[in-house]
C-alpha cells in the first residue's frame, strides 16, 4: 500500500510541477525600451510614431509624467495583465516617488490591448476611466482596422485625464554628464551666431585674454536663463571661453577672427542637430500595482 502511494504521489507530483514551472519559463521576454513608443509589428509608419513620439515628450515636458506604447505580435499565451505588469516593472515608466506613468500595450494577433496605471495616477486613469477609453475610443477605431487612429485617440484621451490631475511640477533639466553639448538643442542657429558677434565684439573691446573671459560669461549668464541649470551654463561657459581663447590666438597667427569664428559655428550647430529624442528615452523610476483595464477588439 506504501508504494501505491507513493506511485501516486510521484505522478500527481510529475503532472503538476510541468503545468507550473514551464509556462513561467516559456514567458515572452519583455521587449527592450528603445523610445516612447515600440512597435514590434511594423504597423505604424515611421510618420505615426514620429507624432505620438513628440506627444508623448510634450506631456512629459509640461506634466512629468511620462506614457509608452507598446505594440508586440503575441504574448504567446500568457494573459496580457501579468505580460503588461512585467513590461511596467522592468520599464519604470513615471518619476521616482511620484509613480505618474502608464503604459498601453497592444498585442495584435491575440487582438488584447491593456492600459497598465502607476499608482500616482490611478486618481485620474481609474479602473473605469481606462476601460472606457480602451471600449469606447480605441477598440472601435482597431475593429476598422486604423490602429494607428485608435493609438493616437486613446493616448489623447488618456493625456486630457492626466493635465486635470494635480502633480508635481516637473524639475528643469539637469546636466546629466552626457557631453558638454548635452543641453545645446536649446540653442539655435540664431542664438549661436549672436554668441560669437558678442564674442567677436568683447575680443575688440577688451583683448584676448579678457574677451575669451567676458565671452565664457556671457554664454553662463545665457545658457542658465534658457535652462535654469546653472551647474550646466557654467561648464559650458567655461568650455567656451577656452574655445575662445584657443580661437583668438590661432586666428591672430593666420589671418582673422571670422575663419576661426566661422568653423567654431559650423561644429557647434552640427552638435546641436544631432541631439533628438530617438535612444534617449528612459523611464523615470515609477511603480506599478495592476491598476488599469484590459480589452479585446
Amino acid at each position: 500500500m506504501k508504494a501505491v502511494r507513493t506511485v501516486l504521489v510521484a505522478l500527481l507530483l510529475g503532472w503538476i510541477l510541468p503545468a507550473l514551472v514551464l509556462p513561467a519559463l516559456a514567458l515572452v521576454a519583455v521587449p527592450q525600451l528603445t523610445g516612447r513608443v515600440v512597435d514590434q509589428t511594423g504597423t505604424l509608419s515611421s510618420g505615426d510614431i514620429a507624432q505620438l513620439t513628440q506627444t508623448l515628450a510634450d506631456l512629459e515636458r509640461r506634466k512629468g509624467s511620462q506614457i509608452a506604447v507598446l505594440i508586440v505580435p503575441t504574448t504567446d499565451g500568457e494573459a496580457i495583465e501579468p505580460f503588461s505588469l512585467r513590461v511596467a516593472e522592468a520599464w519604470k515608466i513615471g518619476r521616482k516617488k511620484v509613480d505618474d506613468g502608464a503604459l498601453l500595450v497592444v498585442a495584435k494577433n491575440d487582438r488584447r490591448l491593456r492600459i497598465e496605471v502607476g499608482y500616482g495616477l490611478e486618481g485620474a486613469l481609474t479602473d473605469v476611466t481606462t476601460k472606457r477609453i480602451i471600449d469606447e475610443v480605441i477598440t472601435p477605431k482597431f475593429k476598422s482596422g486604423d490602429f494607428a487612429g485608435g493609438i493616437s485617440d486613446g493616448v489623447n484621451k488618456m493625456i486630457g485625464l492626466i493635465n486635470g490631475e494635480k502633480l508635481p511640477e516637473p524639475e528643469p533639466p539637469h546636466w546629466d554628464g552626457q557631453g558638454m553639448f548635452g543641453h545645446l538643442d536649446a540653442l539655435n542657429p540664431f542664438l549661436i551666431f549672436i554668441v560669437f558677434i558678442v564674442s567677436g565684439g568683447l575680443r575688440a573691446a577688451l583683448g584676448r585674454g579678457l574677451g575669451a573671459l567676458a565671452s565664457g560669461g556671457f554664454v553662463t549668464a545665457l545658457a542658465w536663463f534658457l535652462w535654469g541649470d546653472l551647474s550646466a551654463s557654467l561648464a559650458l561657459g567655461f568650455f567656451v571661453g577656452i574655445i575662445v581663447l584657443f580661437v583668438n590666438f590661432v586666428s591672430s597667427g593666420s589671418g582673422g577672427w571670422s575663419s576661426g569664428g566661422s568653423s567654431s559655428s559650423s561644429d557647434w550647430s552640427s552638435s546641436s542637430s544631432s541631439s533628438s529624442d530617438s535612444g534617449s528615452f528612459s523611464g523615470g523610476g515609477g511603480s506599478f500595482g495592476g491598476g488599469g483595464a484590459s480589452g479585446s477588439w
